[in-house]
């Protein structure tokens, strides 16, 4: 049975969730459609610039995407600290920027004067507001809302374009968000719609991989620090290194080990050998504490290994203690792949 949703997201348990819609029947996202010759290519550039977009809107970090035929995945993070953060009048420019917002949120910003009960209703949209722009299902609402709005216009038709609603699965731990982020990752490889990370379009690996190459082929100095901000698309919640205090915002792992770990998963999908695991398996897989059999079970079949939620057994405890929950699920999983 599916659970509320106030039961799949809590910020006091994990701030990282993965997404995934799906279209319905054999409606295509993106592709071409072998009976009519169609093709849908272009709207795949049209979601990724849009999930980009709202991101910069939205307190809400893009780790990871994959934009395939018929549906799409994301690893996000969800800012609520720089949420509250955020002035009224920076809250309130953002909701704009998506939609019409009020008359007295315009005259607002336009510095105009306000009446007394102008002013409560400005601050009881910032506060409503506010909330929204650190929601995922509203994130997720606007995302795939103007997505079937484009293609049910482009297709000349009405009626549902996405299957369900979309699914959420909470990430619980550091593993458990780098594991997630190659599975997505690696999409487009699984698919045999790539042979590489950097031939896999439409996917946060290869926009991290071009913007890595382009940095240091413009720089004169040799690249010596994994961590270097100027090395990681600024769109793209950023990789910052191990643990440390102060920790700065951002995937607790190296962008180089990153991409490392992602290319040696890919090549060991395409020999198409069941457990054949190449000798060279980078350093990162010990670090991790996951044997490099299991690393490959759980990059290659994530989704159907996690239902809900993703992590070590701790983490999955924790998680239920907090919703007062007794039957924990996934537990079996994360004892055999997490250790």
């Amino acid at each position: 049975m599916t659970r509320p949703r106030k039961q799949q997201i809590s910020l006091e348990a994990t701030p990282y969730y993965h997404c995934h819609t799906r279209c319905v029947r054999g409606a295509f996202l993106c592709g071409i459609d072998k009976l009519t010759g169609r093709s849908y290519e272009h709207r795949r550039q049209q979601i990724e610039d849009n999930i980009l977009r709202l991101s910069s809107i939205f307190f809400i970090d893009v780790a990871a995407f994959a934009v395939m035929t018929s549906h799409y995945h994301l690893v996000i993070h969800i800012d609520r600290e720089a949420c509250m953060a955020a002035t009224p009048r920076e809250i309130v420019r953002l909701w704009h920027s998506l939609f019409l917002g009020k008359q007295t949120t315009k005259k607002y910003l336009n510095n105009e004067p306000l009446e007394p009960h102008e002013i409560e209703q400005v601050n009881t949209f910032v506060d409503l507001w506010r909330s929204r722009l650190c929601d995922l299902s509203w994130f997720m609402k606007v995302l795939n809302e103007n997505t079937a709005r484009r293609a049910n216009k482009e297709d000349e038709c009405t009626g549902h374009f996405w299957q369900a609603r979309f699914s959420s699965k909470a990430l619980l731990d550091a593993e458990s968000v780098l594991t997630c982020m190659a599975y997505c990752d690696l999409n487009p490889i699984r698919a045999a719609m790539a042979t590489t990370p950097e031939r896999s379009d439409h996917t946060s690996i290869k926009m991290r991989i071009d913007h890595c190459r382009n940095k240091s082929i413009e720089s004169t100095e040799p690249v010596n620090s994994n961590e270097d901000n100027e090395l990681q698309p600024p769109s793209l919640f950023p990789f910052v290194g191990s643990h440390r205090q102060p920790m700065p915002k951002g995937i607790p792992f190296n962008l180089i080990d990153y991409l490392e770990l992602v290319d040696w998963t890919g090549r060991a999908i395409l020999e198409n050998k069941r457990g054949s695991i190449p000798a060279n398996e980078p350093a990162i897989i010990a670090r991790l504490n996951v044997s490099p059999k299991h690393w490959m079970e759980l990059s290659t079949n994530f989704e159907n290994r996690f239902k809900g939620l993703a992590g070590t057994t701790q983490s999955i405890a924790k998680l239920y203690k907090l919703f007062g929950l007794s039957r924990q699920t996934n537990r079996s999983n994360s004892q055999l792949l997490f250790g």
